[in-house]
């Protein structure tokens, strides 16, 4: 099998700007792949690409990002480096005793910079974790999808993460915020054989969306909750 998570798409209205802010963020270089504004990953970190839109967000997004903390104060360094580079710390109803700051990127995409001392995320890199919005099922799915070990199983809250380590995808379980229009933030994938992991992943229940594109190239297809996510060669 040879599906690979490529990057985390993210519509925005200026992408040059956002990339350039998470690209300062991450310490990683953009690149034009035709697609949009690529930050790719490595084997342990993934990917982001942003892609122009002129949609505008209804509700809260269903995916945010985790940024670690190694050791005591880089968590405040973190959130002030964020902050001027041209995010903003946000309230998005967190508890007095959680200790996750939450700050918003310059197109208001929250993230949370995790403390130092966080077991579950230890090791996994700055780039912890993408934490969703979804059922124990689509865990499952995406667990058999990426032949990832599934990490977390608990009250119906899941996480898958790559064997090589790294980045930890987990959905939070129910009940799901509910959906208005295209989803805003969308998995990208690879693999050699197109067709062959279109079946496959039809197969272990996603939903085929629309044919390739005017390339033949990239399929659009779902997975079990309805998240809109793209095929496309290796």
């Amino acid at each position: 099998m040879t599906l690979r998570l490529l990057a985390l798409a993210v519509d925005a209205h200026d992408p040059a700007r956002l990339a350039a802010f998470w690209a300062e963020v991450l310490g990683r270089e953009v690149v034009d792949d035709g697609r949009g504004l690529l930050l790719p990953g490595t084997a342990t970190q993934v990917g982001l690409r942003f892609v122009a839109s002129t949609s505008e967000r209804v509700g809260q997004n269903r995916v945010h990002l985790h940024l670690t903390s190694e050791a005591l104060g880089d968590q405040r360094r973190t959130v002030d480096r964020l902050v001027a580079l041209g995010g903003r710390e946000t309230d998005v109803g967190q508890l007095p005793d959680e200790d996750h700051v939450v700050v918003a990127d310059p197109e208001g995409n929250e993230l949370c910079v995790i403390e130092a001392g966080n077991s579950y995320l230890a090791g996994c890199g700055f780039l912890g974790e993408l934490a969703c919005d979804g059922t124990r099922e689509v865990g499952l799915f995406w667990a058999a999808a990426l032949d990832w070990p599934l990490v977390w199983d608990q009250d119906e809250e899941t996480a898958v993460q790559s064997p090589a380590g790294g980045t930890k995808v987990a959905w939070g379980g129910p009940p799901l915020a509910p959906r208005h229009g295209r989803d805003r933030q969308r998995f990208d994938l690879v693999a050699d054989g197109v067709s062959a992991e279109v079946e496959r992943l039809v197969g272990l229940g996603a939903t085929r969306l629309e044919a390739p594109d005017a390339r033949g190239e990239v399929v659009a297809l779902a997975d079990p909750d309805g998240n809109e996510f793209a095929l496309s060669p290796a």
